[in-house]
């Protein structure tokens, strides 16, 4: 069964057991707006213990909240229980819950094109936050007053900024303003639900709206201050008639298509320490450094941002590399095939792509290098080696760090095509190295 089918059978299952439910949040949104969700949710007057013994597999996610995942046909699906938050005291989480009425669990929640419930048997949208209106509005609205919405959970100013950059939509006055006021607290949350709120403006449509909207509601400036420093920092006219860092960097985030969490990092980061390397020579800006000073900010903000070691390490790489394509036409064979080699190049010469079209638009060097990268074949770029560490023992060499010099260097000239056969190979060794064997 597809989702949406396994979804009305546990809402059917739960009607034949008394209890009210519906497709709540997300869902309705998107199936109002004729997009296809990624997940189906599920609110009911049924208690956790209900849900427990009603359906075979369960667990219990968040279940002191009214929470639980109904699993079916190896799916999971967050059914949750009508519910009145109390207090919020750390600006993240409620003090105490108790399980209400549906008008209660509507008003508890973000915002009024998340506040919609379906009922897929009847057919009705139930709406008692003008939800729909707001969609047909294109506006991103707090529930009741912004403000008292945004003090009980900060993460909603970012969610708030997401939700208008993925659907294009703007942030109405009033919830803008409220941001606005409190967005220095908004670090009162985890860094780890920041990051992954931030990930998804990158990656899920719509980054250069939501970062412009992390800037002009003062969200940037507490989240990113080294994005902030963008801006102002001019550039070389030839290079980058666009105007500064920030406005290029925004740019670049204006062309991503669904990309991967490494490639948007890695645009957004690329010219991170440009505001730190900056001198005048004359008429002349240069930014000398910036790719391997930007390479250690581009680790340290997604550590802060608490994106995993494969994440941050991939942006490095892209970060520190980002310019050595403007190289690829002086290097040696052998050096170029290690470069078209590397495990991260196509990601790195898509941004390096971006890159060019952000400024003024010379892609001669990454034309190169993708032309280059079709002549060569994989076997090119990565043959098989011609000597490995047991025909050195056997040429009577002791293993030890020169075996690494000499496999390097044998590889080195295999790949400027010096060394075609192994018996070349030996016999280069053999002159090269024959003393120390």
């Amino acid at each position: 069964m597809s989702p949406k089918e396994i979804a009305l059978a546990i809402i059917k299952r739960l009607r034949e057991e008394g209890y009210e439910s519906y497709l709540a949040g997300g869902c309705v949104r998107d199936m109002l707006l004729g997009k296809s969700p990624q997940d189906y949710d599920i609110t009911t007057n049924a208690l956790p213990d209900d849900i427990r013994k009603i359906f075979s597999q369960t667990i219990p996610v968040g279940a002191q909240f009214g929470v639980m995942l109904v699993m079916m046909d190896s799916q999971a699906f967050e059914v949750a229980t009508f519910r009145h938050d109390g207090p919020y005291w750390d600006g993240r989480r409620p003090a105490h819950v108790r399980y209400g009425t549906l008008e209660e669990d509507i008003l508890r929640r973000d915002f009024t094109v998340n506040g919609m419930v379906y009922d897929p048997i009847e057919k009705r949208v139930i709406d008692i936050v003008d939800g729909r209106k707001d969609l047909e509005r294109r506006t991103i609205r707090a529930i009741g007053n912004a403000r008292e919405r945004f003090e009980e959970d900060r993460l909603r100013m970012v969610r708030a900024v997401r939700f208008a950059a993925n659907l294009g939509f703007t942030i109405e006055e009033q919830t803008f303003g409220a941001i606005r006021e409190i967005a220095p607290t908004v670090t009162d949350i985890s860094w780890e639900r920041i990051g992954e709120e931030i990930t998804r403006i990158l990656t899920e449509g719509g980054a250069r709206k939501g970062f412009e909207l992390l800037d002009s509601t003062g969200l940037l400036k507490v989240l990113l201050p080294e994005i902030e420093a963008m801006k102002g920092v001019e550039q070389s006219p030839d290079y980058h008639p666009e105007g500064d860092v920030f406005q290029h960097t925004m740019l670049l985030l204006d062309q991503l298509q669904s990309p991967t969490e490494t490639l948007a990092y890695g645009c957004l980061l690329h010219d991170v320490a440009k505001p730190f390397c900056v001198r005048r020579d004359g008429d002349r800006l240069t930014f000398y450094g910036h790719t391997e000073q930007g390479a250690e900010i581009a680790e340290e903000i997604l550590k802060r941002l608490k994106r995993s070691r494969a994440t941050w390490e991939r942006v490095v790489y892209l970060v520190r590399n980002h310019l050595r394509h403007t190289q690829a036409p002086k290097m040696r064979l052998s050096t170029l095939k290690r470069f078209l080699g590397e495990e991260n190049i196509d990601e790195l010469l898509e941004l390096t792509r971006i890159d060019a079209l952000a400024a003024n638009g010379d892609l001669q060097y990454y034309d190169f290098c993708k032309q280059r990268q079709a002549e060569l074949s994989v076997e090119e770029i990565h043959p098989e080696p011609l000597l490995r560490g047991r025909d050195l023992i056997a040429m009577g060499f002791t293993p030890g760090p020169i075996f690494q010099e000499i496999l390097k260097q044998v590889e080195e000239a295999q790949l400027g095509g010096e060394l075609v056969t192994r018996e070349e190979a030996m016999t280069w060794v053999g002159k090269n190295f024959g003393g120390r064997g």
